[in-house]
């Protein structure tokens, strides 16, 4: 059985990176498989300061490196690879990428969330043309100009305040009174003498010829409709959306449990109702989604699963 691992986790995010830790310094034979970028969300996070001993000034790209090197250290391999398909039914699971197969006693997935769209008229054409769902990526684009965040959550206003560092002026949009984030970063971004409120109120649509040229915006309360255009000597503006994520977990839906969102339905024992397979991370149903819940899900699906190994295959 030399060609089967003992542990292979579907996602390289904090979750799936803290269960290569874990389940390669308990002795097993751990494989993460990952399709992007180590990561997951907090390598486009201009700063990582709620984690516990994080470092002055982290970043996503560094927490993330760290977490990757001490996984490597322990004997993790890590893999770029997008499952395409998977056979959970036999005590060892067959997973499948476009260019490989794996066997493996064990699952965790970790497959975390995508940034949720607005799901308006003309976003779809006008990704990376001026909306953008990325801080971090984007915000030197936008350097003197005016841009507009879209959400209420913490996402939203703490990358609000990074992209007062770029623009001259950052509009939040949010669809209510009431937020969602933090009391302590909505104070702050009261405070910047750069970010304003637009509350009550959607975006009905974006509009531009190839680039972002306006907005379209719709107050819930009175139904009033106005559109801003960007600023002609600009000829375009930013539009950031934060409004929250989806799941990926379209694959393993029908053979997983999932709630009528999409995320994984699990208690805190991560596991599932197929034994072996455990889930963790923002992919998971919780009430918070945040580093230090993703990397503590993950450590707890991998001793999780040295323990299912031991049961099953000792």
């Amino acid at each position: 059985m030399e060609n089967i691992y003992d542990l292979v986790i579907i996602g390289g995010g904090p979750a799936g990176l803290s269960a290569g830790l874990y389940g390669a310094r308990g002795k097993l034979k751990t494989l993460i498989l990952e399709k992007e970028k180590n990561g997951g969300q907090i390598v486009i996070t201009h700063q990582v300061d709620n984690y516990p001993g994080s470092l002055e000034n982290a970043t996503g790209p560094s927490l993330t490196a760290r977490m990757v090197q001490q996984a490597k250290a322990f004997g993790c391999e890590i893999q770029r690879g997008e499952v395409v398909s998977f056979d959970f039914q036999s005590d060892i699971k067959t997973i499948r990428t476009k260019d490989a197969e794996y066997r493996t006693k064990s699952v965790i997935i970790a497959s975390g969330a995508n940034p949720r769209k607005m799901s308006c008229p003309g976003e779809d054409k006008l990704i990376g043309k001026g909306v953008s769902y990325c801080a971090t990526c984007d915000a030197d684009f936008f350097e003197d100009f005016e841009v507009f965040v879209i959400g209420g959550g913490d996402s939203a206003i703490e990358e609000a305040q990074y992209l007062t560092k770029f623009a001259r002026k950052v509009t939040i949009v949010h669809r209510r009174q009431g937020f969602r984030c933090a009391p302590i970063a909505l104070d702050k971004a009261k405070e910047n003498p750069k970010i304003e409120f637009l509350l009550d109120t959607v975006v009905e649509e974006v509009k531009g010829d190839g680039i972002l040229e306006s907005i379209v915006f719709k107050n819930k309360i009175t139904g009033e409709v106005t559109e801003y255009f960007a600023d002609e000597e600009d000829g375009t503006f930013g539009c950031f959306v934060f409004i929250g994520y989806v799941p990926e977990t379209e694959i393993y839906r029908g053979v997983l449990d999932c709630d009528e969102v999409g995320y994984f339905v699990a208690g805190d024992s991560t596991e599932t109702k197929i034994p072996g397979v455990f889930v963790a991370g923002d992919c998971r149903q919780k009430p918070v989604r945040q580093v230090v819940t993703a990397t503590s899900d993950g450590a707890v699906a991998a001793v999780m699963a040295e323990r299912y190994i031991a049961s099953k295959f000792d």
